[in-house]
């Protein structure tokens, strides 16, 4: 079966091509059209202009990838349905169902959460090595700029939340930080890197709800303490890891490095540098969800544990938790996507609409309509 994947969710365009066959799934083409350099300006993403960046870009995606103007060789559509922003959500909704009613191919609406699960399925590409994906019963830690969630699945599309964030979002909280240091957009990204130079145990940030026994998140008050600890301790302008210029597009304002500040002199005696900051940060996420993520695998025991989602990225969060997995269940097998397919991309909106078209989930075209609140479980 050949998927044609479309997701428009937040800031990337991407179309992809998936072929599936039984467990194993195939990237043809996995094209994506960022719009990183257009909200920098704004520090944020700004929904209407996504969604006007989406239509510029996704038919030429559409015929980079090949695709047909009449869509043979296509077997389904699977488009991002939500959750995400609306007016981006509704640019790529529109064309998958224009695409399905005069193709008359069968569509499937998946829910973005669940694309970033199936990730780990793919191959090729830079996927995955070796056929097939998990076994069931699976366990996810799903973890994105929006998104904190433990999730069980007991089979494909068959999903019970355990566990989620009560506020702010690992990913958001990363690129929070990044901004209070004033590192360049998203700064999530750019604190993981900082972080990698840094020392963990240099300064004591909360782990927060790490001693409860349940398995929801907070971090929202960890961001508030960094912001507490900078406020005691201003930083002064002096080069530490030079990357890629911060804002270098806002007209009037000269480009400046990303990580370019060191702390006050009278605190460099200790050693204490914006890395440190970073790596302590960092060292506080990571430990809650490696904790957490253990917790629901002591107690569900399942067959595979999944790591998905854009903060999936994250080298120490890859390791630690493959790692302390190894080490104390030796029986669970333990999935994370390569690392080009933890951002938002349409190879893992096709991968899940490969599943779910098995089932014949199909939706109606004339009827689906964009949801920024879709759950998934």
């Amino acid at each position: 079966m050949r998927i044609l994947g479309i997701e428009s969710s937040c800031d990337e365009t991407a179309v992809a091509l998936v072929t599936g066959k039984d467990e194993t799934l195939q990237i043809e083409k996995n094209l994506i059209a960022s719009q990183v350099a257009i909200h920098a300006k704004y520090g944020g993403v700004v929904p209407e202009v996504a969604a006007r960046s989406h239509v510029d870009a996704i038919f030429p995606l559409l015929l980079e990838a090949g695709i047909s103007r009449d869509g043979k060789g296509i077997d389904a559509i699977a488009v991002t349905a939500g959750p995400g922003l609306v007016p981006a959500l509704r640019v790529g909704v529109e064309l998958a169902k224009a695409l399905a009613y005069f193709w008359q191919k069968p569509l499937v609406a998946v829910n973005h959460l669940e694309g970033h699960i199936y990730s780990v399925w793919l191959k090729g590409a830079g996927g995955p090595e070796g056929a097939g994906g998990p076994k069931f019963p699976a366990l996810a830690l799903l973890v994105s700029g929006g998104h904190t969630e433990i999730i069980s699945m007991k089979d494909h599309g068959v999903y019970e939340l355990l566990g989620m964030t009560r506020d702010d979002a690992a990913g958001e909280a990363f690129d929070k930080v990044g901004k209070l240091l004033g590192l360049a957009y998203p700064g999530g990204p750019v604190v993981s890197k900082c972080a990698e130079q840094g020392n963990p145990s240099a300064i004591a940030f909360p782990r927060p709800m790490i001693e409860r026994g349940d398995l929801d998140f907070s971090f929202a008050g960890l961001k508030t303490a960094v912001a507490v600890w900078l406020k005691h301790n201003p930083l002064l302008p002096e080069l530490a890891c030079p990357t890629k210029p911060w804002r270098s597009g806002v007209e009037g304002r000269a480009p400046r490095p990303a990580c370019a500040y060191r702390l006050r002199t009278d605190r460099q005696a200790r050693g204490i540098k914006i890395e440190d900051v970073c790596a302590s940060f960092q060292a506080a996420v990571v430990e809650v969800l490696v904790t957490k993520t253990l917790t629901a695998v002591d107690r569900m025991r399942p067959a595979s544990v999944i790591l998905s989602g854009g903060v999936s990225a994250n080298v120490l969060l890859r390791e630690t938790l493959g790692k302390t997995l190894a080490e104390k269940f030796l029986d669970i097998t333990y999935h994370v996507p390569d690392r080009a397919l933890t951002g938002d991309n349409a190879a893992m909106i096709a991968a899940a609409g490969y599943f779910q078209a098995q089932k014949k989930n199909f939706v109606d075209p004339l009827t689906l309509e964009a949801d920024p609140h879709m759950r998934l479980a």
